[in-house]
């Protein structure tokens, strides 16, 4: 029986929640470190890694509307959009683990094939399982609040998947790398990552109900969708501010992996790591937990050139940032319904610009200070990221509204197409900066140009993809009367329906 109004378990919230944290080991990984998988350790150039950076991801932002045109029209005793998150768990983790795999002894023109193969695949199962995920937290309740909650537990969760990404990921390859190479530490710790997501995709299944249906189930279309899509400014609005925003976040992980370990003074970083008691002068691991997840530096000021101390401050930093944004999330859940939600993100993207400018007058050995920005942005960011999924969901009630009938799949699905050509965007936009501007060779990676590239995109060209995000969002009309009224105006509507 429908009920749109259902108030939601602290069980089912949190097994929603799963989903979207499984997602993110691939997301942030990608986000954070794939750019410099590709150029350190698979040992791709500047161009060709911006073309296994972008096209995968295009076309992942073409899938994904077809993605929703088949999640819209799937029919199970599931619902439409569940079913999704099981049938693509398993090959998710499979293909996980062979993107970040490296070939030995195959040529660099197998090699370009096998990385741009392997990414296609991964982002293809990402669209197939994330599309219908995303639209299914705007089918598992209309209230309101109670969608802001959910999306609020929602990236809760993604934030700790954040935590352990950013924080772990790093150490781990180094650890794992020992007696090895950097390309097996890859391929050990994926493999880790990849069995957490198969366990947390299966529990969302297992946790979630579909309830809303539309109250008039009228055959249609996809051109017919779509054109009446065009007709919702506030999507259009909210495509564009996705674009600004996730590219961003790839530009972003790019220009800061090389900000700390080619900017940053590694002695300096020592000296701040050393101060939490993470180093040691013992060339030998000495069994204990911080040093079995790679956080112990070994060797001393000297000769710290060739340790991983940048890969440990680096993971400091990300989950300092992550922990101040999991808190922040939950203080700031009431933050939009008192201020609306396009209120919170407007501000929160003007103040994050403000942060990001202020990174560019750090000086290398300054590493107190890129703490502090990091934590400043943490918070002025973070009110942002449950609030805009939150919106998502309604732009398809704006759609309904308008036009009597809701195509939740094809919304999420157009917005992940804007998401991914964001993500495409910006990573090769990064390393396009880096060529044009700076003259960048990935094999030359601490030559004084490409140093004074990663300075300056890391924090002025990210400013100004805030700039941009924060005039987007400026430019939706879906401000906190508005969406009260279509909530009310809906919620009548569907009420006498069941009548």
């Amino acid at each position: 029986m429908s009920d749109p109004t259902q108030k939601l378990s602290f069980g089912e919230k949190v097994g929603y929640s799963c989903g979207d944290a499984a997602a993110n080991f691939v997301f942030m990984t990608m986000v954070l470190f794939q750019l410099n998988f590709y150029t350190d350790v698979f040992g791709l150039s500047a161009s060709a890694a911006a073309a296994i950076l972008l096209w995968p991801r295009l076309w992942d932002a073409v899938f994904d509307p077809i993605m929703g045109v088949l999640a819209d029209r799937t029919k199970t005793r599931w619902g439409k959009f569940r079913p999704w998150v099981l049938w693509t768990s398993l090959p998710w983790a499979i293909v996980m683990v062979l993107a970040y795999t490296t070939p030995q002894g195959w040529s660099m023109g197998m090699m370009i094939a096998y990385a741009g193969i392997t990414n296609t695949i991964l982002m293809t199962l990402y669209s197939m399982n994330n599309m219908p995920y995303s639209a299914l937290g705007g089918v598992m309740t209309g209230d309101l609040n109670e969608r802001t909650k959910l999306n609020s537990y929602r990236f809760v969760s993604v934030n700790i998947a954040q935590f352990i990404v950013g924080g772990l990921t790093l150490p781990l390859v180094s650890k794992f790398a020992a007696g090895h190479d950097r390309a097996h530490g890859w391929q050990m710790t994926m493999t880790l990552w990849a069995v957490l997501c198969l366990v947390l995709f299966i529990i969302t299944f297992l946790s979630t109900r579909e309830r809303i249906q539309p109250v008039n189930e009228v055959a249609s279309s996809p051109r017919k969708d779509f054109a009446d899509l065009l007709k919702n400014s506030p999507w259009i609005t909210l495509v564009l501010f996705t674009v600004f925003n996730f590219s961003m976040l790839s530009f972003r992980g790019g220009a800061h992996y090389n900000y700390y370990h080619h900017f940053a003074d590694k002695a300096a970083m020592f000296d701040f790591v050393e101060k939490l008691g993470l180093t040691t002068a013992a060339p030998a691991s000495s069994g204990g937990l911080l040093d079995w997840l790679g956080y112990i530096v070994h060797g001393t000021r000297d000769t710290v050139a060739n340790s991983n101390v940048a890969d440990v401050f680096n993971s400091i930093l990300n989950m300092t940032g992550t922990a101040v944004t999991i808190a922040v999330i939950i203080l700031s859940a009431s933050f939009s319904a008192r201020f609306g939600k396009k209120a919170v993100i407007g501000i929160g993207f003007a103040l994050s610009a403000l942060n990001a400018f202020a990174m560019y007058l750090l000086a290398p050995t300054n590493t107190w200070g890129m703490l502090a920005v990091a934590i400043t942005g943490s918070i002025v960011y973070a009110p942002t990221i449950a609030v805009a999924w939150a919106m998502y969901a309604d732009a398809a009630d704006y759609s309904e509204w308008q036009t009597g009938r809701r195509f939740t799949g094809m919304v999420f699905a157009t917005i992940g197409f804007s998401l991914k050509s964001g993500l495409a965007v910006g990573s090769a936009g990064f390393l396009w900066i880096m060529a044009w501007c700076f003259n960048y060779d990935t094999k030359l990676s601490d030559a004084a140009n490409a140093i004074a590239g990663y300075h300056a995109t890391s924090s002025i060209v990210v400013g100004l993809l805030f700039v941009g995000g924060a005039l987007s969002i400026a430019a939706c009309k879906l401000n906190q009367p508005l969406t009260l009224q279509m909530a009310d105006e809906l919620a009548a509507r569907r009420a006498k329906a069941a009548v």
